[in-house]
């Protein structure tokens, strides 16, 4: 069978239960249509590049599933008709991703890098060999001595 990846994104002001909800019932168009999901991915709210709906942000999940072409059919016509899915893209593989996939994964990273320094910016200590200055030319005086 063909195997497919399924990202869809829900409205910002759904809770998680609904868009776990609504990632179920993908999964149910799929099984019972004789495909099998091979994972399941929700990615979060997360912001969208331009307002859709007026809405700035989305829920991102991710289905791995192989199906025939049926499959992909029905589930792209169900998820069109759902008002909570603002836009969905259904793309055909070669072979499915191992683990995580590349957004997990930069999650994950992103994660680990701000818990150890507790924020975003740098340390005001870490300017290195710039002293108070930063980046500026240096002034008047010390350019003509």
């Amino acid at each position: 069978m063909p195997l497919y990846e399924h990202v869809f994104l829900a409205r910002q002001d759904l809770a998680q239960s609904q868009v776990d909800a609504l990632a179920e019932a993908a999964t149910n168009i799929i099984e019972t249509n004789g495909g099998r999901v091979v994972k399941t991915e929700t990615w979060g709210l997360r912001s969208i590049a331009y307002r859709i709906a007026k809405n700035r942000k989305a829920h991102y999940v991710a289905l791995d599933f192989e199906a025939p072409s049926t499959v992909v059919a029905e589930l792209e016509r169900q998820t069109q008709i759902n008002e909570d899915v603002i836009r969905y893209m259904t793309v055909r593989v070669d072979e499915h991703e191992q683990g995580p996939s590349a957004m997990m994964r930069r999650n994950e990273r992103s994660e680990r890098d701000r818990g150890e320094r507790g924020g975003r910016g740098r340390d005001r200590d870490d300017r290195g060999d710039r002293g108070d200055r930063g980046d500026r030319a240096p002034r008047r005086e010390e350019a003509d001595a």
